[in-house]
């Protein structure tokens, strides 16, 4: 079922199944904060009365110096208890969330269309994945105690100082208005700034991913310079826009952390406190309080400033999570079917890519492939093979027609159903830094070791594998660098085979085969295909002579269809490719030209 629904989208919603450790760990930071300033009321009432000299009374409670040392060693603790305990509940809120995010995120990539994955690109993908949900991670861990205690603190502390004295509670809150004015013109946010900044981070994402991946084209090419550009640019993008908005805000952000320091509340505080105690309109112990309490609101509300700042970024990380959680999915039909034959049918197909208003990839393809039959796709690069060949495992859906298998739209069939009737052998091989043996077992978890020896026997790769140090165990290497092209393909096509299902897909399978892992990789797939349904796409055109039948693609379109000799005597564009087949295959390296 298409999971593409209207959600609400926000910074609070996507933290929704940790709100319990959120809320606690709120709770737990405001006792801590009450606790801190009904500490400080206790000690400026104390001084007061050491100063006056008379007896300190709490709530008609006499009490004597060490009662009220003791008193004030318990909200401390009280106090740095609750905040301690809100920042071990906000980080394992943090961790959870973190994992709900990220495996939300990977099971819902295995759920929509390749296309959408190919379109972005792994950069941003990255992005998402990791910094996006690490800045949630950030936010939850380390903001969430420190939002509710500047929440609380600085509305409690008002409430209190109007009640000590409503001139003193006026001055302090002139002093924070000036404050809060220059940090929130510094950081007040810009849409085009913050846009440009996302962008340029992930740039650098995807060159540097770029970079890695291609670093034998690097080295081999050129020293690195004109290859890794794209990264410098990328990085000067990040340090202009970066620069820009420090400053834009510098100035005021510096003022407005002047103005915030305790230092100019005190003194303020302190010289209206002065004057109205001379005067006699204000008693010692509201002055006592009044300075320790407006110290503490400034500071309470320091965070606040950088706060909002970095609840809008995490505000565009939770929207970014969304936006790809939001990716529709492939829709499965609520009737689905499980095939009992394996004939495979395209009716009237015709496929674009993503944000493609016009030309199609495929127009019009009518062919049928029968159960147990070899059907080769050929033709020029870029006619629309491989589309085809993924169209078939629902990579992409086709924009309009009928793919079925058994006389069932796949449309119809299950994923988990439809990716155990077709398997692949790309020319791109894709081996995890795993041992050899995991990496072959990954196409059927249930397999034994047996069965999985077997697979690789079949594949023609046992007995190189034996050879090895440790044979099965061996690692293969980050994306099967320890092997070679012709060892990489012969372990896929094991895969293949472990997998055992009823059709096989051979996208340019010996592509990058030398002679001798050609014939061994030939002996491997023959095995692979024994009475299967094989659709097989090849430019080596010798290898799909005896094709049962030969689609011909031109453009997105079927130019035509037969077996080898009749296509040969159409005189079309199998011809031609035929033709110009032979001639580079008869290509001399000494003279550059084919042989006479």
């Amino acid at each position: 079922m298409n999971k593409h629904t209207s959600k609400k989208h926000g910074l609070w919603t996507i933290m929704k199944p940790v709100m319990l450790e959120i809320r606690l760990a709120m709770v737990l930071s405001a006792i801590g904060s009450l606790s801190l300033i009904a500490s400080l009321l206790i000690l400026s009432l104390t001084l007061t009365n050491i100063m006056q000299g008379t007896p300190l009374e709490l709530f008609n409670i006499k009490l004597d110096l060490i009662n009220t040392i003791i008193l004030l060693a318990i909200l401390t603790a009280i106090a740095f208890l609750s905040r301690f305990y809100a920042f071990v509940v906000s980080h394992l809120g943090a961790f959870r969330l973190e994992q709900i995010l990220r495996t939300k995120l990977t099971q819902h990539l295995a759920e929509i269309p390749l296309g959408y994955i190919i379109s972005n690109g792994s950069g941003s993908l990255k992005k998402v994945i990791q910094n996006d949900v690490r800045n949630l991670h950030t936010f939850v861990a380390d903001s969430i105690p420190m939002l509710a205690k500047s929440i609380v603190a600085p509305i409690t502390t008002l409430i209190i100082l109007f009640i000590i004295d409503y001139r003193l509670a006026l001055a302090s809150i002139c002093i924070l208005l000036l404050g809060w004015l220059a940090m929130a013109y510094a950081m007040r946010d810009s849409k085009e700034l913050r846009d440009k900044y996302d962008q340029s981070q992930s740039d650098i994402n995807k060159a540097v991913i770029e970079f890695a991946q291609a670093m034998p084209v690097v080295r081999t090419f050129d020293d690195g310079t004109s290859s890794f550009k794209r990264y410098n640019s990328a990085l000067y993008a990040y340090k202009e826009n970066l620069t820009n908005w420090m400053k834009i805000s510098a100035v005021p952000a510096k003022l407005g952390m002047i103005i915030l320091s305790p230092l100019p509340t005190l003194l303020t505080v302190l010289f209206i406190g002065i004057l109205l105690l001379n005067s006699g309109s204000l008693e010692l112990f509201a002055l006592i309080c009044a300075l320790f309490l407006s110290t503490g609101m400034a500071d309470a509300m320091m965070p606040i400033m950088w706060l909002q700042n970095f609840i809008k970024k995490s505000q565009a990380s939770a929207l970014k999570i969304q936006e790809l959680l939001d990716v529709p999915t492939l829709p499965i039909s609520k009737n689905a079917k499980i095939p009992t034959t394996f004939e495979l049918e395209f009716k009237n197909v015709f496929f674009k890519y993503e944000n493609v208003e016009e030309n199609y990839a495929l127009k019009n393809i009518n062919f049928k492939i029968e159960s147990g039959s070899v059907t080769a796709l050929v033709g020029p690069s870029g006619a629309g093979k491989s589309t085809i060949a993924k169209l078939i495992p629902r990579f992409w859906d086709a924009s309009k027609g009928e793919i079925c298998i058994g006389e069932i739209n796949i449309k119809n069939i299950e994923p988990h159903v439809l990716m155990n009737t077709v398997s692949f052998v790309f020319q791109d091989t894709f081996l995890f830094q795993d041992t050899i043996y995991n990496n072959i077992k990954i196409a059927n978890e249930n397999a034994s070791k047996e069965e999985v020896i077997e697979a690789a026997k079949a594949a023609q790769i046992h007995d190189f594998i034996e050879s090895l140090p440790n044979a099965y165990e061996t690692k293969a290497g980050d994306r099967g660098t320890n092997l070679s092209g012709g060892q990489k393909q012969r372990i896929t096509i094991a895969r293949a085979i472990l997998r055992d299902t009823p059709i096989v897909v051979l996208d340019e399978a010996t592509a990058f085969a030398d002679p001798e892992n050609e014939e061994e990789i030939v002996k491997a797939l023959a095995n692979l295909t024994i009475n299967k349904t094989v659709i097989m796409i090849a430019h080596r055109l010798s290898t799909i002579k005896n094709a049962d039948q030969i689609v011909v693609f031109d453009q997105g379109e079927i130019s035509e269809i037969g077996k080898h000799e009749k296509l040969l005597e159409n005189k079309g564009i199998y011809k031609k490719l035929w033709e110009n087949y032979e001639q580079a295959s008869q290509w001399n390296l000494e003279k550059g030209k084919t042989n006479e």
